[in-house]
């Protein structure tokens, strides 16, 4: 059964996508990221060209040819998935592939939108028998 993990309380959703990814390409992970739309995806694709600030994220577009070999893998339509280690959800609905993979990390923003669209996919995910973690980004930090 996936695990799934929520993330609350992020001040910066795709610092926290390039923190998370990299922790988990330094454990030899596959990542999936399913960002809400192509702006999104390209303010990613620019944040991980630079992180950490010593180097950089490998990762590409799902529809790139080397997206099977690329640890970090970005889209917003979730159609081509090269793998089923851990996708990275910033999209405000539950992800319709989720439950292919491993694991599933939920970021969650200080707006009060996002907030609200987090409990609905919290619950969807509980009433189907998922047991949901969840972290309090605000304490990890301090």
């Amino acid at each position: 059964m996936t695990r799934i993990d929520f993330y609350f309380n992020v001040p910066h959703l795709h610092q926290q996508v390039a923190m998370l990814g990299g922790k988990a390409v330094a454990k030899g992970r596959c990542v999936f990221v399913l960002t809400p739309d192509v702006a999104a995806t390209q303010i990613l694709e620019t944040i991980l060209w630079s992180q950490p600030p010593t180097g950089f994220l490998p990762h590409c577009r799902s529809n790139d040819k080397l997206a099977p070999e690329t640890p970090v893998v970005l889209d917003w339509k979730g159609n081509n998935l090269p793998h089923d280690d851990i996708l990275i959800n910033l999209q405000p609905e539950t992800p319709p592939c989720f439950s292919r993979f491993h694991r599933l990390i939920e970021l969650v923003g200080l707006g009060n939108a996002e907030r609200e669209a987090a409990r609905t996919r919290f619950r969807f995910y509980r009433d189907r028998g998922y047991e949901v973690r969840t972290v309090d980004v605000t304490r990890e930090i301090s």
